[in-house]
Parts: structure tokens; sequence; C-alpha cells
């Protein structure tokens, strides 16, 4: 029997629940086959043996194919728009208990960037994000809170200074800020969405996706926002049949649903 890469896929199903079919194949086995290549594992078969007995392994390759590239603010004139216009808006409609999705948060950047940007415009104690990622290791990174500094560079500076401490060359967010997030692991192409979210966010992720993928995960994130709810994704992603779904576009990277 050859052990071909449709074997892989559905051997990861079994192990992961991640469905590498809704990934770009080429993309997606290339990485996989650095991680082998680096291993000096031959084929396969022997890579899925290693993975279901090797949990140093095992969660070295669930990290690795799960792509995490983060940073707090990431295109800070998109956030600049979150704070003057988008976070006043839904206070004004839906009151200072705000329903927020951070959708595949990675290592907590975004989810804790959401609670400093809305920190401008209520009391911590109103502030709740609900944090998901599919990676159970970056969750534990996030829930840690400590960052490079290249990591929080975009942060403005008064935020910076306000809630984090330096500790040694790490920044370390604040326990306060923590404390406004909760972390749980979730599938975006399986699971079940929360619903009538006043805002979700979700970036820089669904470009990994194919077409087929992304356009299910849009959908699902229309159903789960509440009417009048925003939708804010990456700068590197556009949903092009928006209209056909059902949102408007108030800009580039912010949609609503009606």
């Amino acid at each position: 029997m050859v052990y071909d890469y449709e074997y892989l896929k559905r051997e990861v199903l079994a192990l992961t629940a991640i469905d590498l079919n809704c990934y770009k194949e080429k993309q997606m086995k290339r990485r996989i086959d650095t991680l082998i290549t680096k291993h000096k594992i031959e084929g396969y078969d022997q890579y899925v043996l290693r993975l279901r007995t090797d949990k140093v392994l095992f969660d070295e390759f669930v990290n690795y194919i799960t792509i995490n590239v983060s940073e707090f603010y990431r295109n800070p004139e998109q956030w600049k728009l979150m704070d003057e216009q988008i976070i006043p808006e839904l206070i004004q409609k839906f009151g200072k208990n705000l329903k927020v999705w951070s959708a595949a948060c990675s290592t907590g950047d975004e989810p804790y960037s959401l609670v400093m940007a809305m920190s401008r415009h209520l009391p911590l104690a109103n502030i709740r994000i609900f944090a998901t990622d599919l990676d159970k290791q970056v969750i534990e990174k996030a829930k840690a809170g400590l960052y490079s500094e290249k990591s929080v560079e975009a942060v403005p500076e008064d935020l910076k200074k306000k809630f984090f401490a330096k500790v040694g060359p790490s920044y370390k967010i604040a326990d306060e800020v923590k404390a406004r997030v909760e972390f749980k692991e979730h599938n975006l192409l399986k699971d079940a969405y929360p619903a009538e979210c006043h805002l979700i966010v979700c970036r820089n992720v669904l470009i990994y996706f194919t077409e087929e993928a992304k356009e299910d995960v849009f959908r699902k994130f229309y159903k789960a926002l509440a009417g009048r709810g925003v939708l804010f994704i990456g700068s590197t992603e556009q949903i092009i049949n928006y209209k056909e779904i059902g949102y408007e576009r108030k800009n580039s990277f912010f949609y609503q649903k009606p």
C-alpha cells in the first residue's frame, strides 16, 4: 500500500479532528513534509505511528499546522477605526455589556487587544471576551500572557504603560486584562458557534482555508451575529460574495449584519 497524502488526511482527522481537506493542499502538504524531513521520518505511515505514541511530536504537529502568527494591534489603522467608530457604535446600539467573540485567537494578542481597546470606552468590569482556538498549546501561551517586544510594538504607548510589565526581555499582560478573557478550544470547521454576538473578530486565519471552507465559515459567522452586529476580518482577506450572504460592508475589513 502506498501511504499518500490522502491517507495522512484521514489519519489526522481521526487523531486530531482537524480536517486537512479544508486547508489549501499545496501549502499544508509543504508544511507537513518539512516537519517529517526535520525528524528524519520516512513516509506518512511512519509519521502517523509516531504521532500516535509521541506526545511531544503530536503537540508540535498540531501547533505547526494551525499556523499561529499573531501580534497586538495588527494593522494599527484598522484598530484606530475600531476605537473611534466601531466600539462607540456598538455601545450605542447594544449597551455596555457587549458579547464579543475572538475566533481563532492564537496566542491571545487579539482578545487582549480588544480588552484594551474597549477599556477606552468602558470600565474593565463591563468587558468580557470569549476567545477560541483550535490549538491547546497556543491557548496555554495566551493564558500565560508573556510576549516579545516585537509582539507589543504596535500597542499605543498609554495602553502599553498601563497594561504591560517588563519581565526580562518579555512583556507581561496585566492580570486585570487577562481576567476579562475566557479561553476555550474550538474548531471553526466543525464545532457549534456562539449566538447573538455583537462583535466577532477573526483575522488572517481563513486565508489558509479552501474557498468552500472559507465561505462556510463566513456564513456561520453571519448566523452567529446579532442583528446590526459586526464582523472584523484581516487585511489579507475579503468576503467577495458578502451581499449574497447578507452582510453590509462598513469598511474594507468590517462587515455588518443588517
